[in-house]
């Protein structure tokens, strides 16, 4: 257990104070501190346990700093001390923390150009989830760029100002920017503007082209990762996250996600999997 307050302690006093097998009595002498002060005496009679062994449980409570004294006062002749909280809450370890993988802050790969001195430095642009387009379509985008958002959230450490925008308000200024595209030319009009551009693009059949090794992909499974120059502006960076249908866009941020570091700086082309047959796509391969 450890104070909640007591952040730059926190790591000792896990290790310190593992929950041990006597630690479900300190358990109730903390949720009757919880409720109100109290002292030893009276915390032994309301647990109808041996005085002696809540005097002990106080004494190491107290000494993790996980309780502290709140009061004295004359009880029939003698002063007792009553004990209260340190702090509203306690997180309790039940067993031994394992170092956690990090990515590598120092090179950003496929974000090379989007994330500068931990701030992102790039607008999100998704379809619309209203009709628009040729095609009147509706973007199905927007839970996946919460899950990126979420994702870039571990390179990002400040804040400045809203970076997410919708297809159909869009400004010309806005395109002169860093840009990370979600979706494909149905459902995103920048997509649309800049699709017969790009080295990996939709053909006519709204089918995966690769101008790299000329194959096309037709299943709606299949998307890709494209971090190239921004073609409305060559000195910023475009990266573009899209696929064949929803399934694939689903699968082209999955994959950056799961595969980072295996994610070509330039282009990539995943597969999206569905592993457990519900109908959504929970793993990726990549295809080239």
């Amino acid at each position: 257990m450890f104070v909640a307050n007591e952040v730059n302690n926190s790591l000792n006093l896990l290790e310190a104070i593992e929950m041990k097998k006597d630690n479900s009595l300190r358990a109730k002498i903390l949720m009757l501190l919880a409720e109100q002060p109290s002292y030893p005496r009276e915390i032994a009679r309301q647990l109808k346990t041996d005085k002696q062994k809540i005097y002990y449980h106080i004494k190491q409570l107290e000494s993790k700093g996980m309780i502290k004294i709140s009061h004295r006062e004359d009880i029939g002749g003698t002063l007792a001390k009553y004990y209260k909280l340190a702090a509203p809450a306690f997180v309790a370890v039940y067993g031994k923390f394992e170092k956690a993988a990090r990515i590598p802050r120092s090179s950003t790969g496929a974000l090379s150009g989007h994330i500068r001195n931990g701030m992102l430095d790039s607008l999100i642009i998704i379809g619309s989830p209203d009709p628009h387009g040729p095609e009147k379509a509706r973007s199905r985008d927007v839970a996946y760029v919460a899950d990126l958002c979420l994702f870039l959230g571990t390179f990002v450490s400040k804040y400045d100002k809203p970076k997410v925008l919708f297809d159909t308000s869009v400004h010309t200024h806005d395109l002169q920017e860093n840009i990370i595209l979600i979706g494909g030319p149905v459902t995103n009009k920048v997509t649309k503007e800049i699709n017969e551009k790009l080295p990996i693009r939709f053909d006519k059949n709204k089918n995966i082209y690769s101008s790299f090794t000329k194959k096309v992909y037709k299943n709606d499974y299949t998307g890709f990762i494209l971090n190239i120059e921004n073609p409305f502006n060559p000195k910023k960076r475009l990266l573009l996250l899209a696929g064949k249908r929803f399934y694939g866009t689903h699968a082209a941020v999955l994959a950056l996600m799961k595969k980072f570091s295996e994610i070509k700086k330039q282009s990539t082309i995943i597969e999206g999997l569905d592993e457990d047959g519900d109908g959504i796509v929970d793993n990726v391969r990549i295809l080239e």
